[in-house]
């Protein structure tokens, strides 16, 4: 999203909800962010709708260096990635690097981590995979 204010405003019309709260991610060097295999001070806008079984969470990218940014100068804005969680993010990022999808950004989530790919080409969009508690930093 270009602008996550309105965005989430018109999304919250959308589906007659309340809109969310916007939080912004740590500045990268604070999660040891990197992107493309280099650190990335990048941070992000974020707003998230719970619907149920299903969360939408809106993006807004702060800083040229990152997945989120990558996402949006490619695809505008679109729907950027499905995520997943996992329990065990060496073996999930390893299966997801054999089906061709490299990894793309990773970052800390408080004591777990978050990792996109590109699954662009095998499964059409990035894919993330998000873990409680690190296992083992990919």
């Amino acid at each position: 999203m270009r602008d996550i204010e309105e965005a989430r405003n018109r999304f919250a019309r959308l589906l007659d909800v309340e809109p969310p709260n916007i939080i912004e991610t740590k500045p990268g060097e604070e999660v040891r962010l990197s992107y493309r295999g280099s650190p990335s001070s990048d941070r992000a806008k974020l707003a998230f709708f719970d619907l149920g079984g299903v969360q939408l969470e809106l993006i807004q990218p702060l800083g040229e260096r990152s997945a989120w940014a990558e996402g949006l100068a490619k695809n505008g804005e679109s729907v950027h990635h499905i995520a997943f969680w996992t329990e065990n993010m060496k073996e999930s990022a390893d299966y997801l690097a054999g089906e061709g999808a490299p990894l793309l950004m990773r970052g800390d989530m408080g004591d777990g981590q978050f990792v996109y790919f590109d699954g662009a080409e095998k499964f059409g969009t990035m894919i993330e995979l998000l873990e409680k508690e690190r296992t083992e930093i990919v």
